[in-house]
C-alpha cells in the first residue's frame, strides 16, 4: 500500500510474505527498534520518514488496534514505541496509552504476582514480565517496574547458576526451567532499569558462563529464536556503561566478539550482507532453502547485535 512500510518476514519473499499474509507482530517491533537505532547514530530524514510510516503501517496491518493477546508482544511494541516519541519520530501517545493499559491488566496474584504471558493463558514467564518491567520503569510506573523485577528475581532466578528460567506454570506451579538468552536479556534490562547492579552483574557472570562460548553468544535458530540472542546483546551494551569492572568489561567484551563472528560470517546477497542465525559460524552455502537465515527474525537480530556494538565502538 502507497505510504506503508514494513519488514517482510522472510527473504527472498514467498507471495504470501510480499502481502504480509502471516504478522509476526513483534518482530516488526524490533525491525523499528533497529531503526531507530540507526536515526540515533546516524540521523538522516529518509529514515525519520520510514520510521513515521512503519508506526503508522503497524497499526494498520493489525487491524486498527495497538495491542494484541501476547504480554511481551505489546511490552516490545510499547518499548519501541518510546523511543520513537523521544525522538519525536511519531505521535503515539494512544498508542503507549494503549499498551500501558494491556499490561496493567496482565497483572494477577498468582503466583506471588507477574503477569502472564497472554490473556487467557496460565503461564507466566521472564519474556513477558522481562520487558513489561522495563516499559513501566521508562513510562514512570517505578511501583509496577519493581513489582515485577522481584517477581522475577524470587520465582525465576536459578540460585546455583544465576541463569533466568523460562516461566512457571500456574495450574501445577511446575517451573519449566528451559534456559534462553531472551530471558537473561529481559531480566537484565529490568535490574538495570531498577539499579538492582548486584543481580545485573550476576546475570552478566552466569552469560559469560554459560551462554557465550568463546566470548560469543549463542544463537538459537531461526523464528522466534532468531531475536533471542540479539535482546540480550542490546541489553549487554547497555550495562556496560553501568556496571562496574571485572563485569562491565566483561559485557563489552561479549557484544563486541559476538558482533565481530557476526560480520566475519556473513555473504553478500542482492540487497547487502545475509548473516548467519549461530553468529560462530558462517552462513550455509547458498542457495539458501528452508534455512534459519531467510527469516526476518534472524537478520533483524544481527542488526540489533551490530547497532549495539556500534555503542561501545
Amino acid at each position: 500500500m502507497p505510504g506503508t512500510a514494513l519488514g517482510r518476514s522472510g527473504w527472498p519473499p514467498s507471495f504470501g510474505q510480499r502481502l504480509h499474509w502471516h504478522w509476526n507482530y513483534w518482530w516488526q517491533a524490533h525491525l523499528l527498534d533497529c531503526l531507530v537505532d540507526a536515526q540515533l547514530r546516524a540521523p538522516v530524514p529518509g529514515r525519520a520518514q520510514v520510521i513515521d510510516r512503519f508506526v503508522r503501517s503497524v497499526h494498520r496491518r493489525n487491524f486498527g488496534t495497538w495491542v494484541n493477546e501476547y504480554y511481551d508482544d505489546v511490552a516490545w511494541l510499547g518499548l519501541a514505541l518510546q523511543r520513537v516519541r523521544a525522538l519525536k519520530l511519531s505521535t503515539v501517545d494512544d498508542a503507549l496509552t494503549a499498551i500501558d493499559a494491556r499490561l496493567h491488566e496482565g497483572w494477577t496474584g498468582d503466583l506471588g504476582g507477574g503477569i502472564w504471558w497472554r490473556r487467557g493463558d496460565r503461564f507466566k514467564n521472564a519474556p513477558s514480565n522481562g520487558p513489561a518491567a522495563i516499559f513501566h520503569a521508562r513510562q514512570g510506573d517505578a511501583t509496577r517496574a519493581r513489582a515485577l523485577t522481584l517477581w522475577l528475581t524470587a520465582t525465576l532466578v536459578d540460585p546455583d547458576t544465576g541463569l533466568v528460567w523460562d516461566g512457571i506454570r500456574a495450574d501445577s506451579g511446575e517451573l519449566v526451567k528451559n534456559i534462553y538468552t531472551y530471558c537473561q536479556g529481559v531480566y537484565l534490562g529490568a535490574c538495570l532499569e531498577q539499579s538492582e547492579m548486584d543481580s545485573a552483574a550476576r546475570t552478566v557472570r552466569a552469560v559469560s558462563a554459560h551462554l557465550a562460548p568463546d566470548g560469543v553468544l549463542l544463537g538459537q535458530g531461526g523464528g522466534d529464536g532468531g531475536l533471542f540472542a540479539a535482546i540480550l546483546a542490546r541489553y549487554l551494551a547497555l550495562a556496560v556503561p553501568q556496571l562496574p569492572d571485572p563485569e562491565s568489561g566483561l559485557a563489552r567484551r561479549i557484544v563486541l566478539a559476538s558482533a565481530d563472528a557476526c560480520w566475519q560470517g556473513a555473504v553478500a546477497v542482492p540487497g547487502g550482507p545475509l548473516f548467519s542465525a549461530e553468529w560462530s559460524r558462517p552462513v550455509p552455502p547458498l542457495p539458501l532453502g528452508a534455512v534459519p537465515e531467510r527469516d526476518l527474525s534472524v537478520q533483524t537480530g544481527a542488526w540489533m547485535l551490530l547497532e549495539a556494538a556500534a555503542t561501545l565502538r
